[in-house]
Parts: structure tokens; C-alpha cells; sequence
């Protein structure tokens, strides 16, 4: 079988706020951009909006060197030479569909073209085009921000060639670290269908004036299994004239009358959006951020403060703390779905709320899914991926139960999908979890299900990950490193001696490690227990020499927070498998301390490695060294934590996290590599002027543009330890564990033929 085209360069047409935010993402991966506009001036303009965005959409910014503007007028030609092309305009069907017949004259045939529309019709934007166009035309739909938001729906026509969905949705899952779902070319296609209908029927509840501003969102928070941000927040963050454009048109594309009442917005939102409050954007929504008047202690004003909209009125008053002791109970509540299920049957005022929101919710999304999604596990990852869910739609049924949920809201019209499981006898619409998107997401959760659990304490297990490979999973608050992780890493080295081939310390939480329990240095400091302290430095030293001298290869997977000594514990592994969203970093001195699990001596010892002359000035590597521990620096990407010294360029990086749940935790493991050629060229690049023109170099190439020869980086490592082989791309092109467990495996093989 003939592999499919690899995509090497991408054109974004339009570079408006999402249009220039996929450019930056695309770059991200390492692939060559053309972004073009009306004129090169506003493409430039819009490429310099994207930079100064925070969060920042570049995991560094070399990675802006890789996208190239253009204008619509002068340099459409050169859309000749990509392999995929964006169409990110104006929502108007006939500017797309006059834009989309230029594209079809230019492009070079098989390249693919797709729309970034939240909701225009992907097969009415292509009437008329040619058959080979329509045959690589579909629908790519991102989430604001492209970068920070996993979801990705591929919406394909009718006509389009189901090798160029397969080819698209590979590239978006592999190298751009999405996490795809295939949709159904409906009315704003699954996430924001069902997460429109949920917020109408929470302005809804407001409006009826049972519940303040600040109630709900207390509710429809992290309560929920929700973002902090919930639901008020939300909208002023992306903007209540995007959601009034979304809803009209939705109802404008919906078929009936009853339909379209449904998302019928609030005069208060319309009104909003006259007096142009929407949000953050123009500095008041449904909150607004007001600097505190001068006053004889504070001449020059106080700090601002955040007022919060009376619905009543349209006047801005203080913020006032929710007083909702079911929410206060269910914080015990570890389980998502037993703390939603709890709420949500709860008698009090909590309870009420979710009834009349999140039960309709329910309904009115297994009465649409079949219409909108090819499978309700679709749905659910597409509202887990877009909107931040904890549980999806269908995962809350299964939480709370069925029948409970159809009797607590009182409906006697239930969907079909509801009807047959209760019909059938269930209470379920699964009898298992939801299963991963992919084969091979769930490897150490599998493990543990297979009572593979080797030893356990309340800070960390060791886990049989089969294969010869030992797994160290840190499970303490935020992955704190106390003495029960220290005491497990000391027996995870000892027991992969005696009966494995290799450990890999990673866990399934969104953060590998907030760093060491301070808060017990702090009692012990009170205490005067210095000889307590210096045990305590002592063995976690000794801990992160114990993996560096593991007669085993040792390999780390930091994601998130590694902060302190989570990041001293990944950096004393001999390789790193990092995601790319890694947040790494020394940060003791932000607190009065010194790192004290080597990680100082590690950093100045990377910075002296590769000095071009052994008689150099140290003094240049050694104050890099200083400044980042000093300034307690910490990577905005796993990219930018090899720029620090924290990652190495013969470690690995991964653009996807995967997001299953277990036991309330976000099982993220990391699907694909960041390609080691990727890395050199954003290192290298000094032009992105031209797309087949940018300098890609070898993985062999990258490490020897760093002064390496092969074998090298063991210098300073444990003299006990075999020498190890250089990794390449082609070991590091598997998913997390199954990476690292293959990697080291065949390290191991390979030292003992």
C-alpha cells in the first residue's frame, strides 16, 4: 500500500484572529505557513496581533519564522505550492464561495482544501467547484484558541474522498496534536450545537432572577466538572457578539419554528451587544474590571476590582461571594460524576438549577446526536475537547443514571436513544467507560485494571506495564513530592533491577509534579528540625541519583506543571519524553530556596558540555545557568524548555495529550513525536520567505549542529550504567507509554546481544 502524501506546507487564507492563530499552531508543528490577506500589510498585521496575544499562540518565538504573509492580490499564486490550504474569512457564504473559485483555478491538483467555518454548510461553500477540488474539499472547524483547545472537527461532504478525511484527521491528531472528531455537515456541527443550547438555557435561569450571576457560575464551574472560568466568564472571554453570531446563525440554518425558539437569545444579551458590551474585548460584559477610586491612603487608586452586571438593572455593582452549602459539601467529593449526580438530585437550590439547565441539556442532546454525530462517544469527546468538559453529555447520563435523570426533569417525550436503553432494561447508554480515541491511550490505567500494580503507598505506585518495562505513577495532590514518592522511586529503581528492563515515570494527571511538599520543610523550619531537613534534602537527592544510576534506562514524561523537584526528577532521566504543552521549570527561589535535588549541578553541567573550546570563558554558560534558576524561569512549552536547558534536543516532544477519565483524573497520555527535524528547523530558521525553501535538517543533523557525537550526552552520566544509543525519531514516533516502554526495550535489547 502507497503511504499517503506527507504535509509539509500549509496556506491560511485570511488572517483574521482564528486564521492567524492556526498559522501559529501549524508553525508550531514545524510546518511551513503562508498566511495571506487582502494585502501583504494587513496579513503582516495580523501575524503581529497573533504574537502579541497572551496566552502566547507560539510555543517560542522562532516559531513565527516559519510563517510567511502574503497579499490575496499579489502572491496568490504561490498557493500553487502547498499541499493544504485553509480558508479562514469573513462567516459570508458568498465571499467564501468567490474565494474558494480562485483557490480552485490556483491550487496544484490533490491538494487538499478545507474551511476553518463555524457553521456555514461545508457542501454549499463548494457548489460549483470542479470534481477534483470537491473530491479534497471538507470542513476543518478549530477552537479558539487553536493552540490551547484540543478539538478539531472534520466535516466531510458527500463527495469527499475518504482517504483525504483519513489523510487530514492524521495530520491534525499527529502532528498538530488535536484530538478529531469526525461531524455530521449540520448546523454548527456537534460542540457548539449542544454547548449553545446548554448556555440559552442557563441565560434562561438568569433571567428568571432565582439566581445571581455569581451563583451560577459557582455552579457551572469546576463544580460541574467544568472550567474555572464557567459560564459567565466564558462568554465575556470569547465575546457575546461571536456567541449572538453563532446563535442567529444557527437558528437561521435550523428547519422549524420550535427549533429555532429553542436558541432564541435573551433581550438581555441583545442588549448587550447593542450598547456593545461583549465582553473582555471592550472591557465589560457580564463583568467588568473597574481601577478602585483614589483615596487619602492610596492617592494614585487601589488595585482593580471585578463588578459584576445586574440583570435588572444594566448597572455594574459589587461582587458578592455565593452562598451555596451544597456546593461547599460536594468539594469532599472527588468522583465528577458521583459530585454531579449528587447535585444534580440534591433538593435544595443547586439542584433546581441543574434540573431546569443540565436536565434539557441531556435531553436535547441524545434526542440530536444521531443528526449531528456519527456516535455518542463523538459527541462526548467533542464537548470534553471543545468546551472543557470533565464528563461528556453522555457520561453525565451514566453518572447520574438514566431513569433518575428522565424522572428528575419530568419528561414524558423521551428521545429514542433514551427510550431503547430504558426499553431494554439499563440504566446505562454504556456499560464501560467512554473508550479511548485512539488504540493504545489507556496503556497504565489497562495495566492497574489488570491488577498489575506492583507496590503502593499514598504518594506513588509501581505499576507492571508488561513488556519488561516498570512504571513509577506519582498520585499524591498535584503529584507532590513527599517522602512516599521518594520511597517509591528508590523501590521503583531497585525492583526494575532485579525483574525489569527498563522504567518510565510519568502519571495520568494534567500536571507530572507541582514540585516537593514545602509545606512540610515549612513545619520542620518552625520546628528548628534542621537535622530533619537535611535527612529530607538527603534522600531526595538520593532519589534522583538513584534514577541517574538505574542499572535500567530511565525515562521521564513530564506534562503540564513540572515544577521544583518534579522538574529535577524528569531531568535526572536518561531520556525525556515531554508533551508539548510542559511547563518546566526551577522555581524554589520564587519561594527563598535553593533547588536541592540536583538540579543545579545538572543545569551547569548541560551548560558546559558542548563548549566550542575547551579553553572558553565559562562565565557566559554558567550565568545563563544562574539567571534561569535565579529568575525561577519556567518553559511556556516543552519547546521553550529546550531553549532554557530543561529538555535536550536528543529528548522527545509530543504534541498530543489525550484526555480519558479515570477515577476524576485526565488520563493525557502523548500520542506522536515532535519531529527532531521540526525542532532544528525552528532553531535554524531565519526566513519563511519561501515554503519549499526552509531549512529542515536530519535528526541526525540536529545533534550534530549541537556539537554532539554519537553516544555523548552520557557525559557526566553514572559510569555504572551501560552506554545507552541516541535515540531517533523513528523510537520516539509512538504514544507515551508504549514510547518510552519501547524505547527502553530496545535500549536494553541492544546491550545485551
Amino acid at each position: 500500500m502507497t503511504a499517503a502524501p506527507v504535509i509539509r506546507s500549509v496556506a491560511v487564507l485570511g488572517a483574521g484572529t482564528m486564521g492567524a492563530q492556526i498559522a501559529a499552531h501549524v508553525a508550531n508543528a514545524g510546518v511551513a505557513v503562508l498566511l495571506l490577506d487582502l494585502t501583504s500589510e494587513i496579513a503582516r498585521e495580523g501575524l503581529k496581533r497573533a504574537r502579541d496575544l497572551k496566552p502566547d499562540p507560539f510555543f517560542t518565538p522562532a516559531a513565527a519564522r516559519l510563517v510567511a504573509t502574503g497579499g490575496l492580490e499579489t502572491d496568490f499564486d504561490r498557493i500553487a505550492e502547498v499541499d493544504w490550504i485553509v480558508e479562514a474569512v469573513v462567516e459570508q457564504i458568498e465571499i467564501k464561495r468567490a474565494l474558494l473559485e480562485r483557490v480552485d483555478a490556483a491550487r496544484r491538483p490533490g491538494t487538499i482544501v478545507t474551511s476553518n467555518t463555524s457553521g456555514i454548510p461545508i457542501a454549499a461553500m463548494a457548489e460549483g467547484r470542479s470534481d477534483e477540488f470537491r473530491r479534497h474539499w471538507l470542513g476543518t472547524h478549530f477552537f479558539n484558541p487553536p493552540r490551547y483547545l484540543r478539538l478539531v472537527e472534520i466535516i466531510p461532504t458527500p463527495e469527499t474522498d475518504p482517504a483525504i478525511v483519513a489523510r487530514i484527521s492524521r495530520f491534525a491528531d499527529v502532528r498538530l496534536g488535536k484530538g478529531v472528531v469526525v461531524a455530521k455537515d449540520t448546523p454548527n456541527f456537534i460542540a457548539n450545537h449542544i454547548g449553545l443550547f446548554g448556555v440559552v438555557q442557563t441565560l434562561r435561569a438568569l433571567e428568571s432572577g432565582d439566581y445571581t450571576i455569581e451563583e451560577i457560575d459557582a455552579i457551572t464551574g469546576p463544580a460541574l466538572g467544568r472550567p474555572k472560568s464557567a459560564t459567565f466568564r466564558t462568554m465575556d472571554i470569547a465575546g457575546l457578539d461571536v456567541l449572538g453570531h453563532v446563535a442567529r446563525n444557527l437558528a437561521a440554518r435550523l428547519t422549524s419554528d420550535e427549533a429555532r425558539r429553542q436558541f432564541a437569545l435573551p433581550p438581555l444579551v441583545e442588549s448587550l451587544i447593542e450598547k456593545g458590551w461583549v465582553g473582555e474585548k471592550s472591557g465589560q460584559g457580564f463583568y467588568k474590571r473597574q481601577k478602585r477610586a483614589a483615596s487619602t491612603s492610596s492617592p494614585q487608586g487601589g488595585e482593580s476590582e471585578i463588578l459584576t452586571l445586574d440583570p435588572a438593572t444594566l448597572a455594574y455593582r459589587a461582587r458578592q461571594s455565593p452562598r451555596l452549602a451544597a456546593l461547599d459539601a460536594a468539594r469532599a467529593i472527588d468522583d465528577a460524576g458521583e459530585r454531579i449526580k449528587t447535585l444534580f438530585l440534591g433538593r435544595d437550590k443547586v439542584g433546581g438549577f441543574l434540573r431546569a439547565t443540565l436536565g434539557p441539556t441531556l435531553l436535547y442532546t441524545a434526542r440530536v446526536a444521531p443528526s449531528i454525530a456519527y456516535s455518542i462517544d463523538d459527541v462526548d469527546r467533542a464537548m470534553k475537547w471543545g468546551f472543557g468538559w470533565e464528563l461528556g453529555p453522555f457520561e453525565i447520563w451514566d453518572a447520574i443514571g438514566v431513569r433518575e435523570v428522565t424522572e428528575a426533569v419530568g419528561e414524558t417525550d423521551l428521545p429514542p436513544l433514551v427510550a431503547d436503553v430504558l426499553r431494554s432494561g439499563r440504566n446505562r447508554f454504556r456499560d464501560r467507560a467512554l473508550p479511548p480515541a485512539g488504540e493504545g491511550l489507556q496503556i497504565l490505567k489497562a495495566a492497574k485494571d489488570r491488577q498489575r500494580v506492583v507496590s503502593r503507598n499514598a504518594g506513588a505506585s509501581l505499576v507492571d506495564l508488561g513488556d519488561g518495562v516498570l512504571a513509577v505513577e506519582f498520585h499524591s495532590k498535584m503529584n507532590a513530592i513527599g517522602g512516599d514518592t521518594i520511597q517509591m522511586l528508590h523501590a521503583g529503581v531497585k525492583e526494575a533491577a532485579r525483574n525489569f528492563t527498563a522504567l518510565v515515570v510519568g502519571n495520568e494527571a494534567p500536571n507530572f509534579s507541582a514540585g516537593a511538599n514545602l509545606m512540610l520543610l515549612l513545619l520542620e523550619a518552625q520546628e528548628a528540625n534542621w537535622d530533619e531537613i537535611d535527612m529530607m534534602v538527603r534522600a531526595f537527592q538520593g532519589a534522583t541519583q538513584a534514577l541517574r544510576c538505574a542499572e535500567v534506562p530511565v525515562v521521564a514524561c513530564p506534562a503540564g506543571l513540572t515544577l521544583g523537584g518534579g522538574c529535577e526528577i524528569a531531568i535526572y532521566a536518561d531520556r525525556i519524553q515531554a508533551a508539548a504543552e510542559c511547563y518546566i521549570g526551577l522555581v524554589e527561589v520564587g519561594v527563598g530556596l535553593i533547588p536541592a535535588g540536583g538540579g543545579t549541578k545538572e543545569m551547569l553541567v548541560r551548560s558546559v558540555a558542548d563548549l566550542p573550546d575547551p579553553r572558553a570563558d565559562l562565565l557566559p554558560f554558567v550565568q545563563r545557568v544562574f539567571e534561569t534558576i535565579g529568575f525561577a524561569r519556567v518553559s511556556t512549552s516543552a519547546a521553550d524548555a529546550e531553549r532554557l536547558g530543561y529538555v535536550r534536543s536528543t529528548d522527545a516532544i509530543t504534541m498530543k495529550r489525550s484526555n480519558v477519565s479515570a477515577k476524576g483524573i485526565v488520563l493525557r497520555p502523548f500520542e506522536r513525536t515532535f519531529p527532531l527535524e521540526a525542532r532544528a528547523c525552528l532553531r535554524r530558521s531565519s526566513s519563511a520567505s519561501t515554503l519549499r525553501g526552509v531549512p529542515v535538517a536530519s535528526a541526525n543533523t540536529t545533534r550534530s549542529s549541537a556539537g554532539r557525537s554519537p553516544g555523548s550526552w552520557r557525559a557526566g552520566r553514572c559510569r555504572t550504567k551501560r552506554r545507552l544509543p541516541r535515540c531517533s525519531c523513528s523510537i520516539w514516533s509512538a504514544k507515551l507509554f508504549s514510547s518510552c516502554a519501547a524505547s527502553a526495550r530496545r535500549w536494553s535489547e541492544s546491550n545485551t546481544r
